[in-house]
């Protein structure tokens, strides 16, 4: 058997693990945490197209402060034995605010907590996906980063399933459903963190800098110096270029999707359902494009991602019936997981080893300024029209932008 195709090693099996641990949050933000928080602002007197704006906005703020502090960060992290504490502390930042979201709270003091716990879990992606390059080889790159992606779908829907079975049972067992979202909230922050408590035991840093006399002063200077290499690798820069417009969509599409859906009449129960399907159906998709990456190129399975995305933006500008809420949380399970995963292991795979954090910290800025940007135009044209559908429009033309630069890319 071809080595790129044989069993997974112990320490890329625990590596996965954290895509398990932290998937468990991000499929929160996704589904139960944005229709609390719409529910506990409409008690406030907030108005939908209000509530969508400023869920918009929190994301984007969240997402701005890592895209500032990202190349820093990932500079340090290059420094000998500096990424594994890095990416320990933004762990618990992300965890401790998931479970601080379990305290009854105004809506503004909840969209301030809900913006720590994304830095927190946005700041340790950096230093997790950098941790690609140490973990396994070239080779495995992609199908490797395609079982992440896979395994954190399906593995996510443990801790999940167990909240919305709590909270849609709240009333028959005597509790409040603020008071079973509460527990929720525990449930995936003691899951994302012993989950993580593998890979924290036994990863080592193997490619790295020496460490200098003043390593924070010294990370800001390689950030100039990585900026003009990234300039000057026409491959990596143009691609960079084309992720920032593509995945611009991608995150605001998983962002924004539970409110859009609440806009156009969709109910609770069938937003939270159909996203579960989401994750179940992104599973076996995540590892077939991963496979798929042996026989054809991976930059042509990412062309065709976006091309998937663009036509999913074109079908939810009509979208009005549960139904077509359903079909459309299918299509975007096809692609979701395949995007993200080919693109982090074509960008681990085009950069140097030795500079890894370094670079997905630029890789991170081009992906959250993207996120910034789409979450802030889309609560922005939802605010001004009253229509989340206009937002949706904004977003579909991202696609078709990051789609051209990327072919260009290829030539």
């Amino acid at each position: 058997m071809n080595k790129s195709e044989g069993k997974l090693t112990k320490l890329e099996k625990y590596w996965i693990l954290y895509d398990v641990g932290n998937s468990a949050f991000i499929l929160l933000i996704s589904t139960i945490i944005p229709i609390y928080f719409k529910n506990i602002a409409s008690l406030d007197g907030v108005t939908p197209a209000n509530s969508t704006a400023y869920w918009g906005y929190a994301m984007s703020v969240s997402t701005l402060i890592v895209a500032i502090l990202g190349p820093v960060l990932g500079a340090l992290a290059d420094t000998k034995g500096y990424k594994k504490p890095l990416f320990t502390l933004f762990l618990m930042f992300g965890v401790l605010g998931c479970a601080s979201l379990s305290i009854p709270l105004p809506w503004i003091i909840f969209l301030i907590l809900f913006v720590f716990a994304r830095v927190g879990i946005s700041g340790s992606l950096i230093f997790y996906d950098a941790m690609l390059p140490d973990v396994t080889t070239d080779d495995r790159m992609d199908l490797l980063s395609s079982h992440g992606y896979a395994w954190g779908y399906i593995g996510s829907c443990i801790p999940f399933t167990a909240s919305l079975l709590l909270i849609l049972s709240a009333g028959k067992i005597g509790i409040t459903s603020s008071f079973a979202t509460g527990i929720a909230f525990i449930i995936n922050s003691l899951w994302w963190l012993l989950i993580s408590v593998p890979l924290l035991r036994n990863y080592k840093q193997l490619n790295y800098v020496e460490v200098e006399k003043n390593p924070v002063i010294t990370a800001f200077k390689r950030i100039g110096e990585t900026f003009r290499d990234v300039k000057k690798h026409k491959e990596i820069f143009v691609f960079l270029l084309a992720f920032f417009f593509y995945i611009d969509g991608v995150h605001t599409i998983i962002g924004m999707a539970t409110s859009y859906g609440k806009d156009v009449g969709i109910s609770d129960n069938n937003l939270l359902l159909a996203l579960l399907l989401t994750q179940v159906v992104a599973f076996p998709f995540a590892i077939i494009f991963g496979r798929l990456s042996k026989k054809y190129k991976t930059t042509n399975l990412i062309s065709v991602c976006i091309l998937g995305y663009f036509l999913i933006t074109l079908f939810a500008l009509q979208l009005d019936k549960a139904w077509e809420f359903w079909f459309l949380a299918v299509c975007v399970a096809v692609f979701q997981g395949a995007i993200q995963a080919l693109s982090r292991s074509y960008f681990a795979k085009i950069i140097p080893k030795e500079k890894s954090s370094e670079y997905f910290g630029f890789y991170d800025i081009f992906g959250k300024g993207a996120s910034f940007t789409g979450t802030m135009l889309m609560g922005i044209t939802t605010q001004i029209t009253g229509n989340s559908k206009f937002g949706v429009l904004v977003i579909s033309f991202m696609f078709i932008i990051g789609y051209i630069i990327f072919k260009k890319q290829q030539k």
